[in-house]
């Protein structure tokens, strides 16, 4: 059996695959991020060939080429003449894209990947903290008091409290006008907010301090006082992800 051979067995087709509601390009390029992320096609070697793909998958030509191309869009693979189509290292690939964010978490045991990203969150949040308390008008002082005393009366509530939760940082993220990082931040957390290791416990004493530092940062930005409010962004942001936060390794990577 040749190396490519190895590489897609077990992979052949069934009813399942071809009943996928995304396309048949889409759906192979996520099976192929899954295959790459776990390790089953290490960096610096060859994707099996095309013929080989084809017959895996039972699928065109056409449907293969289509899914490499969106595996280079995602910086997963680099196609070179003569060498085949190669997988790059890691430190390429595009975490923000949702296909490979989705595979490297589910992949991550030891939730590195997780505190990354909410490091990532912590930094552009309390950069977007500090411009709000700059720019923020009345109505969005308003806005943000409205917010942060209904999330109180929804302590018990853990799924509406969780709505008018991103609702407050999105209100503070398109205060600060900082589009490009308001972006990034969505993008993000639309990505996770259905993986159960990111959410968490969501108990009412974890909302009731949840809470607690969703108004202090309330009031930092009603007091137009930037560094507070990015001091109190960065503080909640931080400690609430360690209440959530369950599972192996030392949150290393928050620590400043």
């Amino acid at each position: 059996m040749t190396a490519s051979q190895q590489g897609i067995q077990g992979a052949t087709a069934s009813p399942d695959w071809v009943r996928r509601p995304a396309s048949l390009a889409r759906a192979l390029t996520t099976e192929l991020v899954g295959r790459i992320v776990r390790g089953v096609h290490p960096p610096g070697t060859a994707l099996p060939p095309e013929p080989a793909l084809c017959e895996a998958f039972a699928v065109s030509r056409t449907v293969v080429r289509e899914a490499v191309k969106l595996l280079q869009d995602k910086g997963l693979v680099q196609v070179r003449q003569g060498s085949g189509t190669l997988v790059t290292p890691p430190t390429q690939w595009n975490m923000l894209d949702e296909l490979v964010l989705a595979a490297s978490i589910e992949e991550d045991e030891s939730l590195a990947i997780l505190d990354d990203l909410v490091v990532t969150r912590r930094l552009l949040e309390s950069d977007m903290a500090n411009l709000a308390a700059q720019l923020a008008t009345d109505e969005a002082i308003d806005r943000l008091r409205a917010l942060v005393d209904r999330m109180d009366e929804l302590v018990d509530d853990p799924v509406a409290y969780a709505e008018q939760d991103r609702a407050f940082h999105d209100t503070i993220m398109q205060t600060s006008q900082n589009r490009i990082a308001r972006a990034v931040v969505r993008s993000m957390e639309s990505q996770v907010l259905t993986i159960a290791r990111y959410v968490g416990k969501t108990e009412r004493s974890l909302c009731v301090a949840s809470n607690q530092g969703h108004r202090r940062i309330f009031e930092r930005i009603a007091a137009h006082d930037p560094g507070g409010a990015s001091s109190a962004m960065f503080t909640h942001i931080t400690e609430a992800w360690l209440v959530r936060r369950t599972g192996p390794g030392d949150p290393v990577r928050l620590r400043r």
